[in-house]
């Protein structure tokens, strides 16, 4: 990742998280466009952006275009998190928050399974939702979208990842996110299939083009 040393406004892009495990995948997945990767501690903003948002484009889009104001540059943001559906979709967009902020990724895996102790295998189906927010100044912010479908475990299986990742199994490898090689995990992954789509974007802009990837 780039360093102030080697700044060049029209070159770089602000991946806006502070968690470090999305930020690394978010990099991970970004290698290969034209921008030099910058993080918020490479910019040297301190400030928070509070999530305020109903949806996971609104805090993505509300983050992206935030941070990028305080940037200046090219901003990419994402939202993300796991929708149970014998809980009404929870956590959702408080997955990060799920509990309380004061409890860690292992607590919230630990209240998520005692919240579904009483249910049957099928009634624990889930998916991962993300949306990524692309904000350009004195331009449009656009948004990309990817999920996976899958189920939650009884117990938590593998250490790769973060978050809910040791909870979800993907029947098509089963296993859970977390039991997956990071390399295979960002090719199925809700992540993934939404940044892929932002990179072929951004190359589109390097191009001179802009067409939205569906």
């Amino acid at each position: 990742m780039c360093g102030s040393k080697c700044r060049n406004l029209n070159h770089e892009l602000l991946v806006a998280t502070r968690n470090r495990g999305k930020l690394d995948e978010l990099v991970n997945l970004l290698q290969g466009t034209r921008y030099d990767l910058l993080s918020l501690e490479n910019v040297n903003i301190q400030d928070e952006v509070e999530e305020t948002g109903d949806t996971f484009e609104e805090n993505a889009i509300l983050k992206a275009e935030e941070y990028g104001q305080m940037a200046g540059i090219v901003t990419i943001a994402d939202d993300s998190g796991i929708e149970v559906d014998a809980l009404d979709g929870a956590p959702g967009v408080l997955s990060a928050r799920y509990g309380g902020e004061e409890l860690d990724d292992q607590d919230r895996n630990a209240l998520l399974l005692k919240n579904l102790a009483n249910l049957p295998d099928s009634k624990l189906t889930a998916r991962f939702r993300c949306v990524v927010a692309l904000s350009r100044p004195n331009q449009e912010t656009v948004t990309f979208s990817g999920s996976v479908e899958g189920f939650i475990t009884r117990k938590p299986r593998g250490t790769n990842g973060f978050g809910y990742d040791p909870l979800f199994y993907f029947p098509q490898r089963r296993k859970t996110l977390a039991q997956i090689p990071a390399e295979e995990k960002h090719s199925i992954s809700h992540r993934g299939k939404a940044v892929r789509k932002a990179v072929h974007y951004l190359r589109q802009m390097a191009q001179g083009f802009g067409e939205i990837p569906s």
